[in-house]
């Protein structure tokens, strides 16, 4: 079990470090969703949360119907790599920004000028804002980046950091909005209410502080949150150790095996669910066991995974494509089941009283 310091660090986390924190113990990646009004506050958050708790680099990329394949490049290998202290994981970073006049362009791979590409890095987390109203192909390309960990220059390959952790932040709306298998590939889903506030922004505004001048500057000569973060990369490995020797009991499975079949055959799901959901959903249950101090999965750990994992990846089926047409349903009456009807809903619907039975 994780040391009593470490779990109580855990307990006092906000819901995006907890979110941020889950994806780095698992090495996947994650969805953060909020309302369209903050999403600039969010993503200066996200940024605050990645150098202070983390002690991670960060760089941001503001994607719209116009983003290319060079400014995602550009964007990507936009933090400066330089000495630092001895098993430090901290990299001092520069804003992201876009090129006006991209200097080539590819269809499948973003090559980068070698002057460019020298002396950088690719950033530790990456927020991709708006990453929905990107192009298809620069959303291919950050699965690529995602899955393979490197992304390709004209001259050489840059490869990822080994803490690295990609957030597709997204403003309003419900279910799969990215393109099918970036959809997928995308850990957990996590919605930030603006009522659970923004904790370091506010701290800096307390402070008297303008928030560009505390994302600009250089954390390794400025702030020592950076060269001390709090939640340091070996309490990140401990966890992980601890998810993978969490075990999961024959009952508890069962449950959970349960509720994947409920959801592929609940009625207004389409398209069904993919395996990769179900091999997330059993690697969420096994880290959630020691973030909350147990070595074994329980069924409300199981409910909780299944809200986490499966939120972006149900899709609503259409009315006259629900599956009690092809019986002679009237589809009226269709239209007015589904309406109004969300991932969400389907999930609570599976985890209540008519769905999956807990076990005792």
């Amino acid at each position: 079990m994780a040391e009593e310091s470490l779990i109580s660090k855990v307990q006092n986390l906000s819901d995006l470090e907890l979110a941020a924190l889950i994806c780095l113990v698992t090495q996947e990646h994650c969805i953060i969703d909020t309302e369209p009004d903050i999403l600039d506050d969010l993503v200066q958050e996200l940024e605050l949360v990645a150098t202070k708790v983390f002690g991670l680099s960060h760089a941001v990329i503001d994607c719209s119907e116009q983003t290319s394949l060079d400014d995602f490049a550009h964007a990507i290998l936009s933090v400066e790599s330089s000495p630092t202290r001895l098993n430090s994981p901290i990299r001092t970073r520069q804003d992201s920004y876009f090129l006006s006049k991209p200097t080539f362009t590819s269809n499948t791979r973003s090559p980068v000028s070698e002057t460019f590409t020298e002396n950088r890095t690719i950033a530790n987390v990456i927020i991709a804002k708006n990453l929905d109203e990107a192009p298809k192909q620069v959303q291919i390309q950050a699965l690529e980046l995602m899955r393979t960990k490197r992304i390709f220059t004209r001259t050489s390959v840059q490869n990822a950091p080994k803490r690295f952790l990609f957030i597709a932040l997204l403003a309003g709306g419900e279910g799969p909005r990215l393109t099918m298998h970036l959809n997928d590939y995308m850990f957990i889903s996590h919605f930030h209410d603006p009522e659970d506030g923004f904790p370091h922004l506010e701290e800096v505004y307390d402070d008297g502080k303008s928030i560009s001048s505390i994302v600009k500057k250089n954390p390794l000569r400025d702030s020592a949150d950076v060269l001390w973060p709090r939640i340091s990369a070996t309490e990140i490995e401990h966890l992980a150790q601890l998810s993978k020797h969490a075990t999961v009991s024959v009952e508890v499975k069962q449950y959970q095996q349960n509720i994947i079949s409920f959801l592929r055959i609940h009625r207004a799901v389409a398209g069904g669910i993919s395996a990769i959901a179900t091999k997330h959903f059993d690697k969420l249950v096994r880290c959630l066991a020691p973030l909350h101090d147990l070595s074994y999965a329980t069924p409300s750990l199981i409910a909780l995974a299944a809200r986490k994992i499966y939120l972006h990846r149900i899709r609503i089926v259409k009315p006259e494509k629900e599956r009690s047409m092809q019986w002679g349903s009237d589809l009226e009456a269709i239209k007015t089941l589904l309406d109004g009807l969300g991932a969400e809903d389907v999930i609570e619907d599976v985890l209540g009283s008519t769905g999956a039975e807990a076990p005792l």
